[in-house]
Formats: C-alpha cells, structure tokens, sequence
C-alpha cells in the first residue's frame, strides 16, 4: 500500500521502486528480465484545481532505459461537472484481463499481457468532461492526436507470428495518423447506479490502434510464382457502440460487456481480395459471474468475438472463444495472498495459467513471487509455449 508524504502545503509525492527479475524453465534458465523500476506520483491540489503528474523509469540489465510520462493532467472541479485535461489513462468497462469497450487507451504489448494493467494501458493526451446529475453520470472524451498500440521490437520474444510464406518486406509510410482535427477520436458515455443495476452506455469514433496489414504480392510473370511480399500497415477508421453492466444478485455479482464495432479490416486468403484485406463488422463480448465461497473470491468470464457477414477465407476464425478463470484466498490478517488467473483459447486449445504469491513483508515491502505458463502449440496463447518463466518482484512503497 502506498503511504502519502507530504512535501510542502498542498503537494504530494507517492511512488514505489521495484526489481523485477524473471527466468525461463527452457534454455538452462536465462533470464527473460532483469528490470529496475522507479514509478513517482506527484500531485497538487489547490482550491478546486489539481494536478498530478506520473514519471517513470525502467532500466534493465543490458543498460537500456526506458524514461516516461505515463500521466501528466489538471483536474478543473466546479458544481456538477470535472474537467481533465492532459496526458490520463481512461479506463471504461467492467471486464477482467480484456479489453472490450476500454479502448480510449491503447496498450503496450511490448510483454504481452504480463504487466500490471496499469502499466500496459498507456496514457492519452485528452480532455475528458463529466457532468454529474444524480446517480448518472454523462462521460465526453476528445482525444486531438491518435496514439496506436505499441508492439514488441521484432527482435522480442514477445513478438507475434506473422506466418508469411516468404520473408516479406515492410512499407511503414501509411502508419503513421498526422495530427488534425479530422484525425482525431471522440466517444461519449453514459452510466448509471441504482440499487438493483450498475450499467454504461458508450459509443465512440475511432483509429483501430491495432494496424491492419495490407499485403501486395509481385508475381513472377513467368513462372506465375509468388517472388515477394510488401506488408503496408495501416489504421482504419472505426465506430463502435456498446456497453456493459453488473448486478448483485445475494453473494452472486453478474457482469457483462460488449461492443459493435464497425469498419474492421481483416487479413484474407482469397487471391480477389485487393490487397490480402477484407472490410467487416464484427460484435466483441463478454458474460461474466464473481462469487465468494470458503473465503475464495472466485471469477470467471466467456469471452467471445464473432466477426459478422463471415468469409471462409479470412484468416481469423468467425467465431473467436476464450474463457478466464480467477481465484483469489487471502491469509495471515491479508498479509499473504494466493491468486490464480488463466485465460484459456478453446479455438485452439491454448492457455495462460499465472499463478502469483503476494505477500507484505512489512510496512511498505512487498515481496510477489509468480509464474508465466503458456500452453499450446499455436493460437494466441500457444505461440509463446517457449517463454514459460518464473519471476519475482520486490517492491517497496511509498
């Protein structure tokens, strides 16, 4: 738990450092991560005006240095309505571990899904508005620029398979979104709590912060052979509507999610298909159920993603399964905490089991030990069957 210093009237410095060290179970043991963390929040608070700021600095054993901002923004407050504006993370939705209709802030899968989801969601230059009236609360979000997702260097073990029959070159010079008012994102929602429902209702307008490859082919005029590939990522516009809710039903919480997003492009096999790439709709969702018993906290979802008006020769399949599994057990007064989480592919039979210990050592340390465990021979899972790995992280706040 971090602990609040005071340095000076009105401003306040909160962080934690940590050493973070993980080990593959194949190749004898190398080390998949030697990381040093500093994280600092610093806010400021004056009448009805504040300000906080989110440094960081990442340093790892081969002596590279990754320095950041993660959120720089001021707070506005007057009578029914705040005013954010700056660097933030926005998160929307109720999911475990998925991103549905929390797509404000895009992601850094520079190490997939293992970070803490603080640190894989990454800050947005924003102005967020909320008007409250009640129970309900009215949600605006500009975002002027367009930042994508960040993906693993290509000499990363975390980067993805990109099975290509033959080595392809890449054309990075349709990437990039120039700033403008045109280019820029907008979404609004909607949220209520009453005694029997706590619901949203979003809609959004939208770069994919995922970039579509489009794939030209140079055949051989002879031998009518394949000679080359050039892979020209790009980001499309999308709209997408949804929401989410969750209700209490005795000791049973019921949650679900879901969006319509329309404008997704998708990569296909059919030799008609201009540059290898198919335009669809496409639902993404979720059902979920959290339930306490023996004092286990218990979680699980099913996570769908059904791609509408369906071609056989898209890549993807139409239909896209994968369930998570919690459980959580706390000892010793909630000093020692046993945690479980697993996502699991049924299209391809494909796993992540993360097993995690935390536990309070004392005032401000934290010591976490935990396992990355990959099962499968493909999939989204299964592609890292080799990077199964044990870690530890010791952390002191403050």
């Amino acid at each position: 738990m971090l602990t609040t210093a005071m340095f000076g009237q009105d401003l306040f410095m909160t962080g934690y450092v940590r050493n973070y060290t993980g080990a593959l179970l194949s190749n004898s043991g190398e080390y998949s991560i030697i990381q040093n963390t500093f994280n600092l929040n610093i806010e400021h608070n004056k009448g009805n005006v504040s300000f906080k700021a989110n440094p960081y600095i990442y340093q790892y054993s081969d002596k590279r240095q990754d320095i950041g901002l993660r959120q720089a923004y001021m707070d506005i407050f007057f009578n029914a309505i705040d005013l954010r504006v700056g660097k933030q993370q926005i998160i929307w939705g109720k999911a475990d571990g998925v991103f549905i209709t929390d797509m404000i802030s895009p992601k850094d899968m520079s190490e997939f899904l293992l970070p803490d989801f603080e640190e894989i969601r990454m800050g947005v230059t924003a102005v967020k508005a909320n008007y409250y009236l009640g129970n309900q609360t009215f949600e605006w979000v500009w975002l002027p620029v367009f930042t994508p997702t960040l993906m693993p260097d290509e000499s990363s073990r975390w980067r993805p398979e990109m099975p290509f029959p033959v080595i392809p070159q890449f054309d990075y010079s349709r990437q990039e979104i120039a700033g403008s008012l045109e280019n820029s994102e907008g979404f609004v929602k909607y949220s209520a709590l009453t005694s029997a429902i706590d619901f949203e209702i979003m809609a959004g307008y939208a770069w994919d912060d995922d970039p579509t490859m489009h794939i030209t082919k140079t055949i051989d005029p002879q031998t009518k052979q394949l000679n080359g590939l050039t892979v020209t990522p790009q980001h499309h516009r999308l709209t997408i509507t949804g929401g989410s809710f969750s209700s209490t039903l005795g000791p049973i919480v019921l949650r679900s999610e879901g969006a319509f997003y329309a404008g997704k492009y998708f990569n296909n096999a059919d030799p008609a298909a201009e540059q290898s790439v198919t335009k669809k709709n496409y639902l993404h969702y979720l059902v979920g159920i959290d339930y306490t018993i023996f004092d286990i906290n218990m979680s699980g979802q099913f996570v769908q993603q059904a791609i509408l008006d369906y071609d056989e020769m898209i890549d993807q399949d139409e239909y896209e399964n994968t369930l998570t599994f919690l459980m959580r057990k706390e000892y010793l007064r909630e000093t020692l905490t046993l945690e479980l989480f697993s996502y699991v592919g049924l299209n391809n039979n494909d796993a992540l089991v993360r097993p995690r210990i935390y536990y309070d050592l004392y005032d401000g340390f934290e010591l976490l030990a935990g396992a990355n465990l990959f099962f499968g021979d493909d999939g989204r899972f299964g592609q890292y069957d080799d990077n199964d790995m044990l870690y530890v992280k010791l952390k002191y706040s403050f």
